[in-house]
């Protein structure tokens, strides 16, 4: 099993940043890469960002590339998803994801490649 634990969410004004975090816990040695996806309300869970531990080969969904940058703590089994120039449609719950399948380099972007979900944290990003 993998804990996955958020931190960093919160309000902000648009334009401006905020720093996610997500450190792991458990079988974290069989991880090929973590991720982040996010859910506004009303809508379905969607890709944001995932980075792979062992080459740091980073993926970014066309929304937030070039805004968001996700990076690697190995050491820490930590995962960080810098965030600048926040729009109001960024507003939502920010889900850590855990990738323990081979299938990570083709299939990160989507729900069913995520084998361990952190619980999300709230991400308000007001006009």
């Amino acid at each position: 099993q993998v804990q996955l634990v958020e931190s960093g969410g919160g309000l902000v004004q648009a334009g401006g940043s905020l720093r996610l975090s997500c450190a792991a816990s458990g079988r974290t040695f069989s991880s090929y890469g973590m991720g982040w996806f996010r859910q506004a309300v009303g809508k379905e869970r969607e890709f944001a960002a995932a980075i792979s531990w062992s080459s740091g080969s980073t993926y970014y969904a066309d929304s937030v590339k070039g805004r968001f940058t996700i990076s690697r703590d190995n050491a820490k089994n930590t995962v960080v998803l810098q965030m600048n120039s926040l729009k109001p449609a960024d507003t939502a719950v920010y889900y850590c994801a855990d990738y323990h399948s081979r299938a990570y380099y083709t299939n990160y972007a989507l729900i069913g490649g995520v084998d361990y979900w952190g619980k999300g944290t709230l991400v308000i990003v007001s006009s």
